[in-house]
């Protein structure tokens, strides 16, 4: 391809509706921008994904998808297809594995449609590719694939995702939840020893360690001189209530407060523009394999990673500096929702005193 080509493309990519899977999806932006500097990216996801997207400098624009998740729509599919005709996309790189993401590429006549194989969508894509899982044994190495013929070798290392923020936003939001006051000096150190627990996991109970193990680290780390910001959706405000109640009982505070003044719970109170910016204010994470351990990864924060159900092999955290606990009991990672076996020990029988050590060991990195 020639020079003057590449400066041509015009790249539509349908991305997906999952917060982690959006993260690593920069991979694929970040190559796609390598391979052709000149050209311009433009993103269809659901509305969420916008604050993600935003903070990607790959990207040059972004539209809501304008379909709820499992919504086939033909029809509009069909007209919303249409409408993209005159836009000039030259290509469209789809992410999701489902034959309804592949209609508006194939609805607007672009080019080259690319993917990889997944509910006989073949004559959709005309660039529909046979996954090999050994060779691209990541997510995020399968997304930076697509940005390369279907007969390239794979690449020895894909850019990992990096979110950009503004010290203005971090520093109005610390002062929102009162973790620190506002600051007019942006050269101001960032607060230390500021960890970012995150306890949620929306593909499951396999995937989340117990309320009890987050409490016993959380109040170890309190009473070493950290503080806790306690962060998710609003999906997971009962047990971040329970995580936070029981650091007060663990430690006793005192007067018969219902909280500590050393540990902030904000889950469910954050949009996701806060907390991108709250999370880059944290020194570490401690987290489930959730989206926001991938955001946290993105934002290059120390990260210590929880698995259960779920393996490090295919999504882990794309941060310099990480640490991935696991047990070794023999049924993981199944990959289940639930716990076939009704025990969980995967995240039962990792224990809490191994988080506490790793998250003092990248302390002091």
């Amino acid at each position: 391809m020639t020079s003057s080509s590449k400066m041509q493309e015009k790249i539509l990519i349908i991305g997906p509706a999952w917060v982690g899977d959006m993260v690593m999806a920069q991979s694929l932006f970040i190559t796609l921008k390598r391979r052709y500097p000149d050209s311009h990216l433009s993103v269809l996801a659901p509305a969420w994904t916008k604050p993600l997207l935003d903070r990607m400098p790959e990207v040059d624009a972004s539209f809501d998808l304008p379909f709820g998740h499992g919504e086939l729509k033909l029809s509009a599919r069909r007209r919303f297809g249409l409408s993209l005709r005159d836009a000039g996309y030259t290509r469209a790189i789809v992410l999701p594995n489902s034959f309804k993401s592949a209609l508006i590429p194939f609805f607007a006549g672009i080019p080259v449609r690319t993917g990889w194989r997944g509910e006989a969508r073949g004559w959709l894509l005309n660039d529909c590719r046979r996954l090999d899982k050994h060779k691209y044994p990541q997510m995020a190495q399968r997304f930076a694939a697509l940005a390369f013929s279907a007969d390239a070798p794979p690449v020895e290392r894909v850019p990992d995702p990096r979110l950009l923020v503004r010290r203005p936003d971090v520093d109005r939001v610390l002062a929102r939840f009162g973790i620190a006051a506002p600051n007019d000096d942006p050269s101001a150190p960032m607060p230390k020893r500021l960890i970012a627990v995150c306890p949620g996991a929306e593909f499951g109970p396999s995937k989340q360690w117990p309320a009890a193990h987050f409490i016993a680290t959380c109040a170890d780390l309190i009473v070493l001189g950290w503080r806790i910001v306690i962060m998710g959706s609003a999906g997971d405000q009962a047990v971040a209530q329970e995580i936070e109640a029981g650091i007060v009982t663990k430690l006793g505070t005192s007067g018969g407060a219902k909280s500590d003044p050393r540990c902030f719970n904000v889950a469910g109170k954050t949009t996701l523009e806060e907390a991108i910016d709250l999370m880059a204010a944290c020194t570490t994470a401690l987290s489930n394999d959730s989206g926001l351990m991938h955001v946290a990864a993105a934002l290059d924060l120390p990260v210590v990673a929880l698995y259960g159900s779920t393996s490090p092999d295919f999504t882990p955290p794309l941060a310099t500096i990480s640490r991935v606990l696991s047990t070794d009991i023999n049924c993981r990672p199944c990959f289940e929702r639930t716990c076939r076996f009704g025990h969980n020990r995967c995240m039962t029988e990792l224990a809490p005193a191994r988080a506490s050590s790793a998250v003092i060991e990248l302390d002091l990195k």
